[in-house]
């Protein structure tokens, strides 16, 4: 069965699917995304993703390319087309095709691309055992907070991470402060509070975190935002990491440095409880 994607209106073959040589998102990174989990054919926080990509769109001065009820139908049929009903759904909205030009041109229509592939589950020894990660110097553009297309450096960091055999890599800003990871938010844990950056300028507020902290609320589960430094996350009893696909996954060590005892804590674990529970995946 081939695969399926959206562009600009269209269902193409995925092996077929391209965009226009001189699209801005393709030349300027002149646009943004989001990544939604579907769970049994439902678009998971849908509303929460919805609203960042409008906010998204709207600090790069675009508008959402049609509404809320169109989105639901183009998802629905994609998803139907792929035959899936758990998937990770990629939106791409570019500015669009225009001669290649610095200056945002005056009418421009936006291009709009959409990708569904199986939904993967993070491994179970990830989230039984924890995993490793790095950290580097935090060298991204000042508004993270925009899910740009743009993510060099996310990728240059992601790399070093994979070369260093570790999972991930947590970003620290020029005051030795652990913003977040390459694609995924930081949280560490002292007693019974959760600590994590607080939604500036400085980092994605991501969807899984803000559903995270719904759940720690109702865990009866402090959760403080503030910055915390790279010193403070090793010396933490317990660390984790967040993101929409990768879900939650706790952090056993930190640039060579056991955190806590060394495996997943009781907090993690009530958390990643809690959030599987709003997945409706009792396993993940």
């Amino acid at each position: 069965m081939p695969r399926i994607s959206y562009v600009n209106g269209s269902y193409i073959r995925h092996s077929q699917a391209g965009v226009h040589i001189e699209d801005r998102g393709y030349q300027f990174a002149d646009g943004v995304y989001e990544v939604i989990v579907v769970v049994e054919g439902r678009m998971v926080d849908e509303d929460l993703h919805f609203a960042r990509l409008e906010r998204s769109l709207r600090e790069i001065r675009m508008e959402m390319p049609f509404g809320m009820d169109v989105f639901r139908l183009k998802v629905a049929e994609l998803l139907r087309l792929n035959h899936l009903s758990n998937a990770s759904l990629y939106i791409q909205v570019s500015r669009g095709v225009a001669p290649r030009n610095h200056q945002i041109p005056d009418e421009i229509q936006p291009a709009v691309v959409m990708t569904v592939r199986p939904l993967a589950v993070p491994k179970r020894e990830l989230v039984e055992d924890g995993v490793s990660i790095i950290t580097v110097p935090d060298i991204r553009w000042k508004r993270p907070d925009i899910k740009s297309v743009s993510l060099l450096p996310n990728v240059l960091a992601k790399d070093v991470a994979v070369r260093d055999g570790v999972y991930e890599a947590w970003q620290v800003d020029n005051n030795g402060m652990v913003t977040e990871g390459t694609s995924t938010n930081a949280w560490i844990v002292e007693g019974r509070r959760v600590i994590t950056y607080p939604p500036e300028n400085a980092i994605l507020n991501g969807v899984t975190r803000l559903a995270l902290m719904k759940i720690a609320a109702d865990a009866k589960i402090k959760v403080e935002e503030r910055p915390f430094s790279v010193e403070e996350a090793k010396c933490a009893d317990e660390a984790f990491l967040t993101s929409s696909t990768a879900f939650l996954i706790p952090i056993v060590d930190i640039d060579g440095n056991r955190v806590g005892n060394g495996e997943p804590g009781p907090v993690s674990r009530k958390l990643l409880e809690g959030y599987s529970s709003h997945l409706w995946l009792s396993d993940a």
